[in-house]
């Protein structure tokens, strides 16, 4: 199987928090660049940012400043970049 696109990890992402009972929203804040992909909104009240990347991408320095001045707020912002990784970030959401 070849590498996933960053697109096909984030379709994944929506798949599986659409099955998890949440709902996975585009996130577009005009007039602030660097902000993640996606908002994540499970059942209970669970909300968590998550930017998307193609397999060993990294984040851009200004998308770094935005999850930290998230996380500085008490958000959580997670970086995925494997599909693997989107169950064990719903698991972790949850509990």
């Amino acid at each position: 199987m070849g590498s996933l696109s960053e697109k096909q990890i984030e379709r994944n992402l929506v798949k599986t928090v659409k099955k998890s009972g949440g709902i996975c929203p585009k996130f577009v804040s005009p007039g602030m660049n660097g902000v993640p992909d996606r908002l994540v909104l499970l059942p209970g009240g669970k909300a968590v940012f998550v930017e998307t990347k193609a397999p060993g991408r990294k984040m851009r320095p200004l998308q770094i400043k935005r999850k930290a001045q998230l996380e500085s707020l008490g958000f959580s912002v997670y970086c995925i970049d494997g599909i693997e990784q989107i169950g064990e970030m719903i698991d972790e959401i949850k509990n």
